[in-house]
C-alpha cells in the first residue's frame, strides 16, 4: 500500500514530539509536521486551508459548523488544554476586588469568538454572577495594532463589542485606564510593569484547581481538524491519526516521568507532576470523545448563548466519534 502524505501544522508541544522525531508514524501515513506558532497556523488554515490536517481553534472550528459547506471535521485530539482564571487581568483602579465588579465594565479581548474569551465569560457567568451581556468589550491587539476577528460574527444587539482604534492596544489602555479589565489566553506587558493592573484571581491556582474539583472541566482550547474532503475520500484517515496522536500523548506522559534527567528546565518538575495528578487524576489530558463529552458540550453550549454559534451541537457533531471508537489509552 503506497503511504499518504500528509502536511501537519501544530505548535511544538510534549505531546506532539514522538510524531515530530519519528518515534510514532501513522499506519498509512508520511506526515510532514511543520512546527508553526497557532496563531499563524489558524490565519493560513482559516482563510486558505493550506494544510491537510492542522491544530485548530475550538471555538473557529466550532463557528465553521455553521457554514453550509463546513471545510473541515475534528478529531477527538486536544493539543491545547488551558485554565483561564489565570488570564483575566484587571486594573485595581476600577475598582475592581472581585468578579462581580466587572459588571458594566468595559474589557479588553483580542478576538470576542477566541476560545479562551469563551471559556472566561462562560465561567464569570455561570460562577460568578457577571452576565455576558453586562460588560462592554473592545477587541484588538493586545500588544500590535490591526488586530482583527479572523470570523466574521454575527451577534445580537444586546452584546456590545467594539474594535479599538488602528493605532491602540490593549494593553496600554489597560495601563492607561481606557479599559478596566482584559480576557485574554497571553499576559499583557503592562502586567508586572505598572502597579495597578493585576490577576482577577490572585491565587489562581487554588480558583482552577476548585473549579475543577466541582466541574471536572479541564477547558479545552484547541483540537485538531482535517479537511473536509480528505476525509470524505480517505475515512480511514481519521482513525490512524487519532490513533497516532493517542500513542504519541502516551509518550508525553512517560517522559515527564523520567527522574534521572529532567527534560524540561523545571527543577521540581516531579512534585509539580504529582500535585497536577493528585488534582486532575493521572489521565488528565486524555483524548477521545467520551472522557470530554462534558467538557466540549458545555463549550458548545457557552458558544452559543454568548451570539456565536448558530445552536448547541452535541460532541458527537463537534469531533468524529469514530476515530477512537476502538481503542483506548
Amino acid at each position: 500500500m503506497t503511504r499518504l502524505s500528509l502536511s501537519f501544522a501544530c505548535w511544538d508541544y510534549d505531546r506532539m514530539r514522538a510524531l515530530q522525531d519519528g518515534r510514532v508514524r501513522p499506519e498509512g501515513i508520511d506526515l510532514n509536521f511543520l512546527s508553526l506558532p497557532v496563531e499563524e497556523t489558524f490565519y493560513r488554515q482559516l482563510r486558505h486551508q493550506e494544510f491537510d490536517v492542522s491544530e485548530m481553534s475550538l471555538s473557529s472550528y466550532l463557528l465553521t459548523l455553521d457554514r453550509e459547506d463546513p471545510p473541515f471535521v475534528a478529531l477527538p485530539v486536544f493539543p491545547s488544554r488551558v485554565f483561564r482564571h489565570q488570564s483575566i487581568y484587571v486594573s485595581t483602579r476600577s475598582g475592581i476586588t472581585e468578579p462581580k465588579d466587572l459588571v458594566g465594565k468595559r474589557v479588553g479581548t483580542p478576538e470576542y469568538q477566541l476560545t479562551a474569551g469563551v471559556w472566561q465569560r462562560g465561567i464569570l457567568a455561570e460562577e460568578h454572577g457577571v452576565p455576558v451581556d453586562s460588560v462592554q468589550y473592545f477587541t484588538g491587539g493586545i500588544e500590535e495594532p490591526g488586530r482583527h476577528e479572523k470570523i466574521r460574527l454575527n451577534l445580537p444587539d444586546s452584546i456590545s463589542v467594539t474594535p479599538i482604534g488602528p493605532d491602540q492596544t490593549l494593553s496600554a489602555m489597560l495601563a492607561e485606564g481606557e479599559l478596566d479589565a482584559i480576557y485574554s489566553a497571553s499576559q499583557p506587558s503592562c502586567f508586572g510593569r505598572v502597579p495597578h493592573v493585576r490577576h482577577l484571581f490572585e491565587d489562581f491556582v487554588a480558583a482552577e484547581k476548585d473549579y475543577y474539583r466541582r466541574t471536572r472541566i479541564f477547558p479545552i482550547m484547541h483540537t485538531v481538524v482535517l479537511r473536509r474532503e480528505l476525509h470524505e475520500r480517505h475515512p480511514w484517515i481519521a482513525r490512524s491519526l487519532t490513533k497516532a496522536f493517542t500513542e504519541s500523548l502516551a509518550v508525553a506522559y512517560e517522559d515527564l516521568k523520567h527522574r534521572n534527567a529532567f527534560k524540561v528546565m523545571l527543577p521540581w518538575l516531579q512534585q509539580h507532576l504529582e500535585e497536577t495528578v493528585d488534582a486532575l487524576g493521572p489521565g488528565y489530558w486524555d483524548y477521545g470523545l467520551e472522557r470530554n463529552r462534558h467538557v466540549l458540550e458545555t463549550f458548545a453550549r457557552y458558544s452559543h448563548k454568548q451570539g456565536l454559534a448558530a445552536r448547541v451541537r452535541t460532541a458527537e457533531e463537534i469531533v468524529l466519534a469514530s476515530a477512537s471508537d476502538s481503542f483506548k489509552l
